[in-house]
């Protein structure tokens, strides 16, 4: 998983601002101890060397073991809790999308846009993940939407239990949007099932067509591919065509639109595509 970059690793100066209690899992080591009895003569030339290389083996294997049950034990906490909150969410009518990008998609000008224009027509409250900082949040409060900031510190990506406990500081009406504007990341958020409808992606033609090909996970989990900054498309040499084929052959179900939210090309497809989906039942997709 993301064990490296301090995903869940116990963090006191840059944890989440929430608790968590899954942190102790990652605090195993390497304390037990290989004790051999060497009874062959030690005069020849390589000695025991091969013991060693063999204790080292079955100590990485064994650290290997801990690690990958720790990551399912993870998850599966994840998942259960997000069931908790995808059950509560479809009782309600809600509409939760998961907004993932990698960082500067565009995710947060596009959610201003889209409050602005269709305040009155759907209500929409917003969780907003960072590891740090609320400004995201104030722009979207300067709408206003009801909005909830949560800061992950040192984790790379919103899980379901700070999703639970944004929903009860948020209380989002019955018939509401939800929408959960994840850390910018395209690895970690596709792993963790935060109980939304579904995952919509944001991409940017200032960043490489190839993008499908090296993240195939977040768009193999993602339901919708919003395709941004298209004004800037005759300044770059993206190839939208390629970008399409790409998507498309990692997940032959994806929907793609192309649009910019700073210029409005594009938007009415995607509020098209929000009024259907708010129209239907709210379930996983």
């Amino acid at each position: 998983m993301c064990g490296t970059c301090g995903c869940g690793q116990p963090d006191t100066a840059h944890g989440p601002a929430h608790s968590h209690d899954e942190g102790h899992a990652h605090e195993h080591g390497h304390g037990h101890e290989h004790e051999h009895e060497h009874t062959h003569d030690h005069r020849h030339e390589h000695t025991h060397s091969h013991d060693h290389s063999h204790a080292h083996t079955h100590e990485q294997g064994d650290t290997e073991a801990r690690r990958v049950q720790v990551e399912q034990d993870l998850l599966a906490k994840n998942d259960h809790i997000a069931s908790h909150n995808r059950e509560w969410l479809e009782g309600e009518g809600i509409l939760a999308l998961n907004f993932v990008s990698s960082p500067g998609a565009g995710k947060t000008t596009l959610l201003e846009r889209t409050l602005a224009e269709l305040r009155g027509e759907l209500h929409f409250c917003v969780i907003e993940g960072d590891q740090q900082t609320d400004n995201d949040a104030r722009r979207i409060a300067a709408t206003g939407a009801p909005v909830i900031q949560v800061n992950t510190g040192a984790m790379c990506h919103l899980d379901a239990d700070m999703v639970h406990d944004a929903l009860h500081r948020l209380t989002p009406p019955a018939g509401a949007v939800l929408a959960i504007e994840n850390v910018g990341n395209l690895v970690c958020p596709s792993l963790f099932d935060l109980g939304e409808a579904c995952k919509v992606l944001i991409s940017s033609v200032t960043e490489g067509e190839d993008k499908p090909i090296k993240y195939p996970y977040m768009f193999r989990a993602s339901r919708l591919v919003l395709l941004n900054k298209l004004d800037l498309a005759p300044h770059t040499d993206f190839d939208v065509a390629a970008f399409r084929e790409y998507a498309l052959r990692v997940n032959p179900e994806l929907e793609i639109l192309a649009l910019s939210a700073r210029t409005g090309e594009g938007l009415g497809a995607w509020y098209d595509w929000l009024r259907a989906r708010r129209a239907l039942p709210q379930q996983a997709a």
